[in-house]
């Protein structure tokens, strides 16, 4: 398996999971049943989920009244585009010791 795959892989799983958390966490909250913290659905988003994330938070009308989530979710993932253009266009140096 080549490295595309592998990111490109990945990336679809922690968007899904990201996804799925907003819905079950809407969920939960409508029957009041214990809840995903908070903490959870952000470190999701950090590790590769936003784009996951913030469509769930929209399609399931969930935490979108919460600052938090409308304006740290689209941070987070402009944050993850910045540093992805960062590494895609950084200069690269071959040294041989």
């Amino acid at each position: 398996m080549d490295v595309i795959t592998l990111l490109s892989t990945y990336f679809a799983v922690i968007n899904l999971i990201g996804f799925a958390l907003m819905g079950i966490d809407k969920y939960r909250a409508k029957k009041r049943a214990f809840r995903i913290p908070e903490a959870t659905l952000f470190i999701v988003a950090i590790i590769g989920g936003s784009i996951g994330s913030i469509a769930g938070m929209y399609i399931f009308r969930h935490k979108t009244r919460h600052r938090s989530f409308v304006y740290g979710m689209p941070f987070i993932l402009i944050a993850q585009i910045a540093l992805i253009v960062a590494v895609l266009h950084a200069p690269v140096e071959i040294s041989f010791l």
